[in-house]
């Protein structure tokens, strides 16, 4: 099963981005999805690589955000996908099925066209307003998730969905009850001096119900 804490990068330039993911990864993350918006190929190629460096050396899942021929270029395990991206059914017929595809949703609707497409995880949000994205999903809020969760129940629909825009760590025992399978979190992150200890702490609640 898949890791319930995911990284989201965050930096204007290849080096605020391979310091930060470094850091997240010495803490203790172990997925790692790579965000690098508006930037050129050249550098968005040369920033990939050597995060895949990075990832496999701490033996951490990469992922690359929006990105499906990069994704494949490299190698990576997979590929995140918006809602305005590329088709989840086409992206599975190009990446085939060893690769990890996650699919953005905001709706019940999005998840089960993500799930009959062959997604294979789903970021769900935003929970709250953030500042990490621009354009903004109308936001969920606990009731949201609940609302959505119980209308998966209903048609049997089952596939890990991670929580994801403006979570804090007061936030994670009410989101675990709705049904998430983890969350996908940046800025909290990013801006800790305590990296490792939240790190801990953040899987502690994640984890506290899983029986090993």
């Amino acid at each position: 099963m898949y890791n319930k804490l995911q990284y989201i990068s965050q930096g204007k330039t290849i080096e605020a981005q391979l310091y930060n993911i470094h850091q997240a990864l010495d803490a203790g993350c172990d997925w790692v999805q790579m965000r690098f918006k508006n930037q050129t190929a050249k550098d968005t190629f040369a920033l990939a690589e050597a995060v895949k460096f990075l990832c496999e050396e701490y033996l951490a899942n990469f992922i690359v955000n929006d990105n499906l021929y990069l994704a494949q270029q490299i190698a990576a395990d997979g590929v995140h996908l918006g809602l305005t991206d590329m088709n989840i059914a086409e992206a599975r017929a190009i990446l085939g099925n060893t690769k990890i595809i996650g699919g953005t949703a905001n709706t019940f609707e999005d998840i089960e066209n993500h799930f009959k497409n062959g997604c294979d995880y789903i970021g769900l949000g935003p929970f709250q307003f953030t500042k990490t994205k621009e354009k903004l999903s109308p936001i969920l809020g606990l009731s949201g998730y609940f609302e959505i969760f119980e209308k998966m129940r209903q048609n049997n629909l089952k596939i890990p969905v991670y929580a994801i825009g403006g979570i804090t760590l007061e936030d994670i025992n009410q989101l675990m009850e709705t049904g998430i399978h983890g969350i996908a979190v940046s800025a909290m992150i990013t801006k800790s001096d305590q990296k490792e200890k939240l790190i801990q702490q953040l899987n502690e609640k994640l984890y506290a119900n899983v029986i090993v």
